[in-house]
């Protein structure tokens, strides 16, 4: 069997060419795309190629992208604007193969292997085609990378931006990805490139030539698997789109308008989280064997803990009991708190948290069970009248309650 063809498309500054497109006043000044300062989610969302060029880089705060560009035009965001964007997109994708994969809102890979003769069997010419057309029909631009796997497809789509096509053939790919920072690799975060930097691995095909023990032996699996990647031996396949990826954790997080600095602030901050994160999982009829908790100061330090659960569950009262305890083993007061995330995590579809057998016998299982109908019924209640008609308050040593 021959190789596959597999495009991996990227929409250009994505967010920001969309909040341009009614103002072509814009395009040629530097733009960013921003949370509200005002309620500390300021950081930079996305840029336009302009602000790009003055050294503008996402995720950093607002007034470090204004330093670096005196004049930047902040905008906010319109998430709807652009998950119907991002819709739009991946159905024109869908007129050239059945195959595509999105990855995030504004890159999807494509595997045209079976459809490419339908258009003239040039995979350079395939990807020059949809990105004229989705152009012409959205006014947005891509950048498209085309290979034989998907590291490679993702490697040539960042090679060349804006608007371009560029190709990484089986034939002399080496010559194309081993001189490459390890770094531009799909999955090689900076953790694991800082690792191996220490080891003198710093290019794509350091890692490649060095013997496949090395990077397992640093970062288990995953170093066998970038061992792999560096070495073009990447075969995983394109999922499409309408076969969900199963979930493996749910979470959710807040930036606060002031810093959290007494434990009784941190409680209450968490208690709204764990609900919307038990309250997914109910929804997903999905349960969590495991809780993380993320603590972010007010220097933008992170500090993480997480834990497996003694039986899956999916109630708000266990998820916030075990995210309490993380975050005590965490906060060292006074420290201030910015902002907080609880995720549930090895999220399965089986649950069997009320089933369980242990000292307590029968008197826990029918408390459990009596949770699973007080959670069940703020659900019913909270679909007919609202998320706010009724929610957990904190009672007594963190133990949650409800109000009405």
């Amino acid at each position: 069997m021959g190789d596959r063809v597999i495009l991996h498309c990227d929409l250009n500054c994505f967010f920001a060419s969309v909040e341009l497109l009614d103002k072509p006043a814009l395009w040629e000044v530097p733009v960013a795309v921003c949370g509200d300062p005002k309620s500390r989610h300021g950081i930079i969302l996305a840029k336009n190629e302009p602000a790009k060029r003055r050294g503008v880089k996402t995720a950093e705060t607002i007034w470090q992208a204004q330093k670096k560009c005196p004049g930047l035009v902040l905008l906010p965001p319109h998430h709807e604007l652009y998950r119907e964007y991002s819709r739009r997109v991946n159905e024109i994708y869908d007129r050239f193969t059945d195959l595509v994969e999105p990855f995030g809102i504004d890159e999807s890979w494509l595997d045209v292997t079976g459809s490419l003769h339908l258009f003239g069997g040039d995979a350079r010419a395939l990807a020059d085609r949809i990105r004229a057309t989705v152009r012409a029909e959205t006014g947005l631009t891509l950048s498209v990378g085309v290979s034989f796997n998907k590291v490679f497809a993702k490697l040539g789509s960042d090679l060349k931006k804006p608007d371009a096509t560029t190709v990484i053939p089986r034939s002399g790919w080496e010559s194309i990805v081993w001189p490459l920072p390890l770094g531009d690799m799909l999955f090689a975060g900076r953790a694991a490139t800082e690792t191996l930097r220490k080891y003198g691995v710093e290019t794509i095909g350091q890692l490649a030539a060095c013997d496949r023990a090395l990077p397992e032996q640093l970062l288990g699996k995953m170093g066998r698997q970038l061992w792999e990647y560096a070495n073009g031996l990447d075969a995983v396949p394109v999922r499409p789109r309408y076969l969900a990826e199963p979930v493996k954790s749910v979470g959710n997080g807040t930036t606060f308008p002031q810093n959290l600095v007494k434990w009784e602030q941190i409680r209450a901050g968490l208690l709204p989280l764990c609900d919307s994160v038990a309250t997914r999982l109910r929804r997903q009829g999905l349960y969590a064997g495991g809780v993380s908790v993320a603590v972010k100061d007010a220097e933008f330090r992170t500090a993480s803990r997480q834990t497996r659960l003694t039986a899956p569950t999916h109630l708000m009262r266990d998820i916030y009991r075990t995210a309490l305890e993380l975050t005590g083993q965490i906060w060292k007061p006074p420290t201030p708190v910015r902002a907080l995330t609880v995720t549930a995590l090895y999220v399965t579809e089986e649950g069997d948290s009320f089933e369980q057998m242990d000292l307590l016998g029968g008197a826990k299982r029918r408390q459990d069970r009596r949770q699973e109908q007080l959670e069940g019924a703020m659900d019913a209640i909270r679909r007919k009248y609202g998320r706010s008609a009724i929610a957990f308050g904190d009672g007594e040593e963190g133990e949650p309650h409800t109000e009405e």
